[in-house]
């Protein structure tokens, strides 16, 4: 029997998709892939993607990650059977799609005065117009963003984008990655949510003195929510329903599910429902967890 090692198996070529909203922070998840040791591209035409992730290959460039745009709209249509052709080929593809509130969109554009692609600069009414740009941007956007892994990057600092990123292209790609993430319902349901649980029938730790600077994560919280017999039947319910539909999106070669948890403040009932979904789903493969309110204000 021949003790020679067994050859090293190939790397594997992977490329990560960019795309998303103008002013969601595109170039910050792209700097951010940079950082990661990807090789980074920014606004290639669509039609030339598969001739330079080829090429980068055989100068063994095995991490890729190219930006996308609207800009490209023409080309667009044809991107998404394309990805899919990719991985036909053996290249593990992920696309990220970088979403925001309209609201939060034209607060940036206001405030770095920087043109949106699609607006006409010959319009009476700026306000009017950057807002119908947007608009039109989701429509043509649509059919990439329903097939990408969506960042929801409304309350995000740049920071917090950076790590978000790093994170998710870092989870094991086994399986599919589960992503619970708490949030305030009076800031309104994240965008990049697949499923949404309310949770605010559960009794309010806001209203018991000693309880209200603390947070979920907090030991005296998460005591007074675990004695409270609802909390445990809200859990299992999520928890089944979760594990009955996972392996219908897992056959749907989906990469990523987030599963976001509202209470009223994002600070007590949700954050506790949240790190307990993922401490039940330890054994799934990855769980990530994501606090929106408590990220904002740290």
């Amino acid at each position: 029997m021949s003790d020679a090692p067994s050859p090293a198996a190939p790397p594997t070529r992977e490329v990560v998709l960019v795309t998303g909203i103008s002013g969601s922070g595109k170039s910050v998840a792209l700097h951010a892939l940079e950082d990661a040791g990807y090789f980074c591209v920014d606004n290639l035409p669509p039609e030339l993607l598969r001739e330079f992730v080829r090429l980068e290959h055989a100068r063994d460039t095995h991490r890729i990650a190219v930006a996308v745009d609207v800009r490209a709209a023409r080309s667009l249509p044809a991107l998404v059977p394309l990805m899919d052709e990719m991985r036909g080929d053996g290249i593990l593809m992920r696309s990220l799609f970088l979403d925001a509130t309209t609201d939060a969109l034209v607060r940036r554009f206001s405030e770095t005065r920087r043109p949106h692609p699609l607006a006409n600069p010959l319009a009476s009414d700026n306000q009017t117009a950057l807002v119908e740009a947007i608009e039109l941007e989701r429509l043509l956007l649509g059919e990439l963003r329903e097939v990408s892994t969506v960042i929801d990057t409304s309350q995000l600092r740049p920071a917090d984008l950076r790590g978000w990123v790093r994170r998710l292209v870092q989870a094991r790609r086994a399986a599919l990655t589960l992503v619970f993430e708490s949030f305030a319902f009076k800031f309104g349901v994240p965008l990049d949510a697949d499923f949404v649980f309310d949770v605010r029938m559960l009794p309010n730790p806001y209203y018991i003195r000693e309880l209200r600077a603390l947070t979920g994560a907090d030991a005296p919280v998460a005591d007074y929510l675990r004695a409270q017999p609802e909390s445990d039947e809200l859990l299992g319910q999520i928890e089944n329903f979760l594990r009955r539909w996972l392996p219908a999106f897992e056959a749907d070669q989906r990469s990523y599910l987030t599963v976001a948890i509202g209470c009223t403040g994002g600070q007590h009932r949700s954050v506790y429902i949240v790190e307990q979904l993922a401490k039940r789903f330890a054994d799934f493969g990855t769980a990530l967890v994501r606090h929106r309110e408590l990220d904002a204000i740290d």
